[in-house]
């Protein structure tokens, strides 16, 4: 072995030691104890609910014949918004708690851009809108605080990522449907 040989198999070897240590710390990372669960379900249960009450206020309050705008042919309608977010709480709400969606819906991939395209009437949609609440609000009361505190399925994550990444992609989708609101005339009743 050459001593270029040397140095590259050492410099090597000192790059994966951080980055084995780092890995190391984040699975570390995900690992909450039950009451810190318990705490973190909490929380996330509370922040969906706010967000669930402002979808259906604004879902109540933009006018039926506004259901089907979109601001340009490239991007999702108000109603096919309502309706990405039931599927949403529908599937990747339960999925995030340990828990499945409803029996038939199928894997989210196929199943959410299927429903969202599925109805443009606004009587439909708010009633998606409550079945699908109802089915992940059941989930998020069932969890198990305990079965929460690693990494876990079918999530494949902790708790603490799953609830971040839920709750962020919910009001990302809320911020999208209140521009959405505005742009048809109507203020969110919360809004100042």
């Amino acid at each position: 072995m050459t001593r270029l040989d040397i140095v590259l198999v050492a410099s090597a070897a000192a790059c994966f030691v951080p980055y084995t240590s780092r890995a190391q710390d984040a699975q570390q990372q995900d690992v909450l104890d039950a009451k810190s669960a318990a705490t973190m379900l909490s929380e996330y249960r509370a922040d969906l609910t706010t967000v669930h009450d402002k979808f259906l206020d604004l879902a109540d309050s933009i006018p039926a014949d506004r259901y089907a705008w979109r601001p340009s042919p490239a991007v999702r309608s108000i109603a096919e918004v309502l309706m990405h977010v039931a599927g949403e709480w529908y599937s990747i709400c339960p999925i995030s708690v340990g828990a499945q969606p409803p029996a038939g819906f199928g894997p989210p991939r196929e199943a959410l851009p299927k429903l969202e395209r599925s109805t443009a009437a606004k009587a439909e949609v708010l009633a998606q809108l409550r079945t699908s609440w109802a089915h992940c609000a059941a989930a998020l009361g069932s969890a198990d605080p305990a079965r929460l505190t690693g990494r876990y399925e079918p999530a494949k994550m902790s708790l603490a990522r799953a609830a971040l990444r839920v709750a962020g992609d919910q009001h990302e989708h809320l911020g999208q449907l209140i521009s959405y609101a505005r742009s048809v005339g109507v203020k969110p009743s919360w809004s100042k």
